[in-house]
């Protein structure tokens, strides 16, 4: 099982992860602020990760990382 994680306090929201995300299990949180005010991506079923990395290809601030 892939293992993703996100460092929050550094995206800025863009969104290009969650349509690079091809089970469609990154989304953007909106019930959470970083300190730069925007809503971070966030993986919402972490099961169904299959470790692709095509949402940490995407991400301009390199703010994703998985692991296999």
């Amino acid at each position: 099982m892939a293992k993703i994680s996100f460092k929050s306090d550094v995206c800025k929201g863009c969104g290009l992860c969650v349509t690079a995300c091809p089970k469609k299990i990154v989304a953007l949180d909106e019930n959470v602020l970083n300190a730069k005010g925007h809503h971070p991506a966030k993986c919402i079923d972490t099961d169904a990760c299959i470790g692709c990395a095509s949402c940490a290809l995407m991400c301009p601030d390199c703010v994703i990382t998985v692991e296999n």
